[in-house]
């Protein structure tokens, strides 16, 4: 991955709706979930959604796809495990020891294991 990719993708996630967004479209899988079911959830402005969800696209993290007269969004799993192994590629002088697995978890199981590894 080039770093100019990166750089739009963390940029993109450097918003606090974006990456509460980009955080719920991940628990939710690759069948991603139409934009009025996010800004129910989130409590957001259709208006205000459509343009995070916008930033979220161009930076390459989300797709959508028309679902009927509905627009399906949803992560690019393999475009956020790009970024990490970006970001981790060198970790430890590349033993890979402490690079992290980018699997779905359940949060308190990834942090118990964060806590173990450290």
């Amino acid at each position: 991955m080039k770093p100019v990719h990166v750089i739009a993708a963390l940029g993109a996630l450097a918003h606090e709706t974006r990456l509460a967004v980009f955080r719920l479209l991940v628990e939710r899988g690759p069948d991603g979930l139409s934009a009025g079911v996010i800004a129910e959830k989130l409590g957001l402005a259709p208006s205000s959604l459509t343009f995070h969800l916008q930033q979220l696209t161009h930076a390459g993290l989300t797709t959508q796809r028309r679902l009927s007269r509905q627009l399906i969004y949803a992560v690019d799993f393999a475009a956020m495990n790009d970024v990490v192994a970006y970001l981790t590629e060198n970790c430890c002088g590349g033993a890979a020891v402490c690079a992290p697995v980018c699997r779905p978890a359940k949060t308190g199981v990834a942090r118990t294991a964060r806590k173990r590894i450290a």
